[in-house]
């Protein structure tokens, strides 16, 4: 199926609001659009949906779209009808009434997506509606699911390779983060055995500031991070349902709107969370993994973990939450020896084979790499994802590079102790000896009389814990789970021990004193003028029952505040504003602009906002009113209606017959000349 790309870029700028596609879009929605079968791994706030949404305004017949969770399909088809778009899904969250109504724009063909979820594909009757009504593409979000392995897994994912032969149409598969493994699993299981086209699109989300700090009383930490934050959406997450409530609980004591979400919630509590954080601004989310695929708020501000995530793919994903909108966005991660331990034993005491339990630990090492870095953290991330990056200058190890020490010595002292004490015992009686203090247990065992005994005197015992979180962050010793969590050596360890290698760590590694502070939206001039647009924003969407970020997300407010648009067609370039929004809410925004209500536009005019058109317009109409009366000022009042110079400037007429065939012979003769002039120079 061949369309022309123009066309697709028409629609990209008249429906979705945007000049030209983001990084990596472009390529992707060729292929889709020419139907070839495609799998397309973007980032996180990449621009995922345009890459379907887009072919299926381009392609005839209806393309559905396989989503996991129902209040994404709900935020997205709320988008898209916005915009001017045909869409509708069809979920347990629905109303007899809003299904009766997808069932009557399927049947007269008025339907361009379909959003389902993969629970639907299960239901009898589902192939046949699908066969009825004509599709054209599947599409499916989140593409990782379809992983038996993942954490995301849905079985109902499994049945989409049989829906895609059943009907014989293409397949365009999308998601943020898959490493080779999961790829094939995908190809194999979506596509049939076909090679499918692959984009692997850069992992990098330059927005987003990446900060990491070892626990130091995790609770005030992020009280004080969230603090400094006060009034902007974000996420918490922590590895335990206790915690996430009594975080909550804190944030919501200290004057945050917050509320917790994890799975042993009712569902009509946990949608009610959702719905909460899609509608209000500010709302702060406490919740364990449970909360987060789907969630598809482009103005999260942030997102912050209170316990370490599971794995460098894990902690990818959660963070790329934030900042989906392109605007500044901040994350900070806690953690400590007791995490890695934590996820440590969660892999050993797993159900998956041996070969899986050693590609999670591979995975919560890359992690721990990340987490104890002492060079630019994106370069560290990016380099897992395969891609070369320099430093960044948007983490907090470039805003204050770390003090290193060579730790060659003391990593020699403290694996010479966990071997003098039987690789028995964990890291508080290890500091005991290393800094000589003669505690009962460190008497009893006899181990006062070790020849490590106070040969670590030289680093405090915080100091201490922080090198040891580095050592097992280095995979240098890793917590025993047979023996209580004793600390015991790895192989890795043993050239270091032996004199034959040299390790760099950081200095004072316990001390969390890195608190980015929270990053502007817009300047301190623009910042009233932004709070008016959002306030705007807050009341519009209230009154339409929508999230916020449907009718404006906050890139196109930044970009509102900072450019001042003066005119619709001033409006009809920015970022994020397409004819439907720009003929729905561009008086109202221009109004808070100025500072005053703006002339009513004719809505011939309106339509011509931020077109060549638009000047051709403003050109007839002031020649009209400059012959209103003839070339000398007498003849009787003549004019031509908006709409009549509305489509003279869309269809260009060039010639006399042409004109009077749309003017008539009076006017054509009055107006004539003059509007040809301008008709033939645009």
């Amino acid at each position: 199926m061949t369309v022309p790309m123009t066309r697709a870029e028409a629609l990209l700028s008249s429906v979705f609001g945007f000049d030209t596609f983001r990084p990596g879009q472009e390529e992707i929605v060729r292929a889709v659009i020419a139907g070839r079968d495609t799998l397309a791994i973007m980032p996180t706030g990449g621009g995922k949906s345009l890459c379907y949404q887009l072919p299926a305004l381009c392609r005839d017949g209806v393309t559905v779209v396989i989503s996991p969770l129902i209040a994404l399909m709900r935020d997205q088809v709320r988008g898209l009808r916005e915009a001017g778009v045909a869409a509708g899904a069809l979920t347990s969250g629905n109303t007899e009434e809003e299904t009766e109504e997808v069932f009557q724009a399927l049947d007269a063909g008025a339907l361009k997506l379909l959003y389902l979820a993969p629970e639907r594909l299960a239901a009898a009757g589902t192939q046949t509606l699908l066969r009825r009504i004509g599709v054209g593409l599947i599409a499916v979000d989140e593409a990782h699911c379809v992983s038996q392995w993942g954490h995301d897994f849905r079985p109902d994912y499994l049945r989409i390779g049989e829906l895609r032969a059943a009907l014989g149409v293409p397949v365009a598969a999308f998601t943020a983060t898959a490493d080779a493994e999961t790829r094939e699993e995908i190809a194999a299981r979506l596509f049939g055995g076909r090679e499918p086209s692959v984009f692997l699109r850069g992992f990098d989300r330059p927005n987003i500031h990446l900060a990491f700090a070892a626990k130091n009383s995790p609770l005030r930490q992020i009280l004080d991070f969230a603090g400094r934050r006060r009034g902007q959406s974000g996420i918490v997450y922590c590895a335990t349902r206790s915690r996430t409530e009594s975080f909550a609980a804190a944030l919501s004591e200290a004057g945050h709107s917050a509320c917790a979400y994890h799975g042993g919630m009712g569902p009509d509590d946990r949608r009610n969370v959702e719905t909460r954080f899609q509608r209000e601004d500010g709302l702060i989310v406490v919740a364990t993994v449970a909360f987060g695929m789907g969630i598809d708020k482009p103005d999260i501000r942030w997102v912050a973990h209170a316990d370490l995530p599971k794995s460098i793919e894990s902690y990818y994903q959660e963070i790329g939450r934030a900042g989906r909108d392109g605007a500044p966005a901040e994350t900070l991660t806690l953690f400590g020896a007791d995490d890695i331990r934590l996820r440590r034993s969660q892999i050993d005491e797993s159900a998956a084979p041996p070969d899986r339990r050693r590609a999670d630990h591979g995975r919560l090492n890359a992690l721990l790499g990340l987490a104890e870095a002492l060079e630019c953290r994106r370069k560290t991330l990016l380099a897992y994802f395969g891609e070369h990056a320099g430093p960044c200058g948007n983490c907090d190890l470039c805003d204050t590079p770390p003090d290193v020490i060579d730790g060659t010595e003391a990593v020699r002292k403290a694996l010479s102790a966990i071997l003098r004490t039987g690789e028995s015992f964990g890291a508080g009686h290890l500091i005991d000896i290393l800094t000589g203090t003669p505690t009962e247990k460190v008497r009893t065992r006899g181990h006062d009389k070790l020849p490590t005994f106070g040969v670590g005197r030289d680093f405090s015992k915080a100091e201490w814990q922080g090198l040891f979180r580095q050592m097992m962050g280095r995979d240098l010793i890793r917590p025993d789970p047979e023996r209580h969590g004793a600390l015991a050596m790895t192989e890795a360890a043993r050239s270091i021990l032996k004199g034959e290698a040299r390790i760099t760590l950081r200095r004072d590694a316990a001390a969390a004193k890195s608190r980015p502070m929270a990053r502007a939206l817009v300047s301190e001039d623009d910042a009233p003028l932004m709070a008016q647009l959002k306030a705007t924003r807050r009341a519009l969407a209230e009154a339409a029952n929508v999230p916020a970020y449907v009718i404006f997300p906050d890139r196109t407010l930044i970009e509102m505040a900072e450019r001042r648009p003066q005119t619709l067609d001033a409006m009809a370039g920015i970022n994020g504003i397409g004819a439907k929004k720009l003929e729905r809410y561009g008086a109202t925004f221009l109004a808070v602009i100025a500072g005053e209500a703006v002339p009513p536009v004719h809505p011939g005019r309106r339509k011509l906002a931020g077109r060549p058109e638009g000047a051709v317009f403003d050109r007839l109409q002031a020649a009209q009113s400059r012959l209103a009366r003839g070339a000398d000022g007498t003849g009787k009042p003549m004019s031509c209606s908006p709409a009549e110079l509305a489509r003279l400037a869309e269809r260009r007429p060039r010639s006399e017959g042409e004109l009077a065939s749309m003017l008539g012979e009076r006017r054509s003769e009055r107006f004539g000349a003059a509007f040809l002039e301008i008709l033939s120079g645009s």
